[in-house]
C-alpha cells in the first residue's frame, strides 16, 4: 500500500503531494506556489503575504454561519537532515516514504510529518464538501525552523477570527497551551595556524550513529551531543598525546542535538599505536555511558591526507576548554511546572576550518529571564576566549491560560470522545503560538496534533493510528465551535 491511499485519504492524499515538492526553510518558493494554487484551485479566497505566508479563507458550511470563525495554522517548511551515507538530495527530490507497521517513515532523511501533517490536515479541510466548520482562515507561514520569519513578519490584517488551532503538536494525548520562546547564539573566532611536519600521520574521526532529535522536545531525554562527544575526546587525547586538529565539522541544524562530528587530527608516526589505543578505550567508556541511551553510538578513526596547516597548540586549548565549558542540555527545570523543562541550550554547530572557529547554539525557556540567563552563560565560555559573539532569532514564549474556553471545549471533547484525559501542557519546543499571540491579542489558542517521533533526524516517524485519531478528533471540534458573543 502507498502512503496516499492511508486513511483518512482526504490527508494522506495531500501528505504526500506536499512531500513531493523540496521546502527546506528559506527555499520555500515551491512550496509557497504549490498552496497558492491549492487555494485558487478550489476556489477560495488566496492570500500571499510580503513575507511568504499564505492565507486561504473559507466561508462556514451551512448552518455554522454563526459560529466564531476559526484560524487553523502550520508551518510550510521542514526540517532537511539525512544520514551521513544517504546521496538524496533535498533540493531535487521528494521525500520517499513507506508504511512501517503503523508508522509513515523516510529512507534515510526526515519524514517533514514535522510540519507536513499539519498542513495537509487543513488542505483535506479545505477541500472537502461533506465536514461541517465554522469560517476557516488557514495560516501557513513559512521559515518557522529557522528562525520563524513567517511568524514575525505576518501582516495579522489578513485575519479576523477569534480561535486559532495550531496543528503542530507530537503527542495525541497532549493539549498544548504553552511553548518556550528562544535566541540563538552564534560564535566566530580566527586562530592561529601553524604547519605540518611533512611525516606527520592524519586520521578523520567520527561519531555516529546518535539518536539526535528536536532540541527543545528531546532535550531532557538525556541523549548524547556529538560536537560535545567530540570534543571530549579530543580533550581527553591532548592530556596523553600532543595531538594537533586541522578541522572539526559538527551538527548540522541550528534545532537539532548533533547526531555526527568529524575532525581531522595530525601525530606522530611514533604516537600511532597510543592513539589507537587510547580510541579503543574512549569508546569502551563512551559506550558504557550511554549504552541505554545510544545503542548505536560508533567512534572511528580512519587515515586521511595530511592537510598543510593545524591549529596553533595554545589556540587549540581555548577552544576545547570553551566548548567543555559550555552549558548544554537542561539548564533549568520550571518550579511551577511539573516535568516541564525551563531553560536549557543545545550546542547545534561547531566548525574549525582554515582559520575560522565557528559554533552554533539554540537557547530556549518559557521565562523571559533564564532564556537571558542561559544565553549569557553560552556567551561568556565564547567572550572569555576571544570569540565574537552574535544573537539573533529571538522569540518570545508562549504564557499558558489555563482559563480558555478552546481548553474547556476541547478538553470535554477529548474526554468523551476518548473515554480518557488529555494531558493539558506547555511545551519546551518554540511554537509560533507566542509570536502569532503578539499579533493577535486576545486569541483563543491551543496547539495539538498526532503524534511524531524522531523530529529533525533521519529517524523521524508518524503514527498512522494517530492520525486517524487526530482527524476525527479535529472534525468534532470544528462541528462544535462556538458561536460569536
Amino acid at each position: 500500500m502507498e502512503v496516499k491511499e492511508l486513511a483518512p485519504k482526504a490527508l494522506w492524499v495531500n501528505f504526500a503531494g506536499l512531500n513531493a515538492i523540496p521546502r527546506a526553510s528559506k527555499k520555500e518558493t515551491r512550496v509557497i506556489r504549490f498552496m497558492v494554487d491549492f487555494g485558487h484551485s478550489l476556489g477560495l479566497e488566496t492570500i500571499q503575504d510580503s513575507i511568504g505566508n499564505v492565507v486561504i479563507k473559507k466561508p462556514a458550511t451551512a448552518g455554522m454561519e454563526d459560529r466564531q470563525t476559526v484560524i487553523l495554522q502550520s508551518h510550510l517548511d521542514m526540517v532537511h537532515q539525512k544520514n551521513s551515507d544517504s546521496n538524496f538530495d533535498f533540493d531535487t527530490q521528494g521525500i520517499d516514504m513507506h508504511i512501517d507497521g503503523d508508522w509513515v517513515r523516510a529512507k534515510g532523511t526526515t519524514l517533514g510529518a514535522d510540519n507536513g501533517i499539519g498542513v495537509a490536515t487543513i488542505m483535506g479541510i479545505l477541500a472537502a464538501s461533506d465536514i461541517p466548520h465554522p469560517a476557516i482562515e488557514a495560516l501557513f507561514t513559512i521559515d518557522e525552523e529557522t528562525g520563524m520569519t513567517g511568524a514575525k513578519q505576518l501582516d495579522p490584517t489578513n485575519l479576523s477570527g477569534s480561535i486559532l488551532l495550531n496543528l503542530d503538536t507530537e503527542e495525541d494525548h497532549e493539549l498544548t497551551i504553552g511553548c518556550a520562546g528562544g535566541i540563538d547564539t552564534n560564535t566566530i573566532y580566527n586562530y592561529k595556524q601553524q604547519a605540518v611536519a611533512a611525516d606527520d600521520l592524519a586520521f578523520e574521526l567520527s561519531i555516529k550513529g546518535l539518536l539526535g532529535g528536536h532540541s527543545g522536545m528531546d532535550i531532557h531525554k538525556g541523549r548524547a551531543n556529538a560536537n560535545k562527544l567530540m570534543n571530549r575526546l579530543l580533550h581527553d587525547a591532548l592530556q596523553v598525546l600532543p595531538l594537533q586538529v586541522a578541522a572539526i565539522d559538527g551538527g548540522s541544524l541550528r534545532n537539532a542535538i548533533p547526531r555526527e562530528s568529524k575532525a581531522v587530527v595530525v601525530l606522530d608516526k611514533a604516537d600511532e599505536q597510543s592513539f589507537k589505543s587510547f580510541l579503543a578505550q574512549f569508546q569502551n567508556t563512551i559506550q558504557a555511558e550511554y549504552r541505554s541511551i545510544e545503542p548505536g553510538l560508533k567512534i572511528n578513526a580512519v587515515p586521511s591526507e595530511l592537510p598543510s596547516h593545524v591549529v596553533a597548540p595554545e589556540e587549540l586549548k581555548k577552544m576545547i576548554y570553551a566548548i567543555y565549558t559550555l552549558p548544554n542540555g537542561v539548564f533549568r527545570m520550571s518550579p511551577d511546572i511539573a516535568n516541564l523543562v525551563e531553560a536549557s541550550s543545545n550546542l547545534a554547530r561547531v566548525i574549525v576550518k582554515g582559520g575560522d572557529f565557528i559554533t552554533q547554539s539554540l537557547q530556549r525557556s518559557s521565562v523571559e529571564s533564564s532564556k537571558t540567563d542561559v544565553a549569557n552563560a553560552v556567551a561568556s565560555a565564547f567572550e572569555l576566549m576571544g570569540c565574537n559573539v552574535s544573537r539573533s532569532g529571538d522569540y518570545p514564549g508562549w504564557k499558558p491560560n489555563a482559563d480558555s474556553d478552546i481548553l474547556r471545549l476541547m478538553t470535554e471533547l477529548y474526554r468523551t470522545t476518548f473515554n480518557e484525559e488529555p494531558h493539558v501542557n506547555a511545551c519546551h519546543a518554540g511554537l509560533e503560538c507566542g509570536i502569532l499571540g503578539a499579533h493577535l491579542p486576545g486569541m483563543d489558542m491551543i496547539s495539538f496534533g498526532p503524534t511524531i517521533h524522531g523530529a529533525h533526524s533521519p529517524d523521524e516517524c508518524v503514527k498512522i493510528s494517530s492520525v486517524q485519531k487526530f482527524w476525527t478528533y479535529l472534525l468534532k471540534v470544528l462541528s462544535q465551535i462556538p458561536v460569536k458573543s
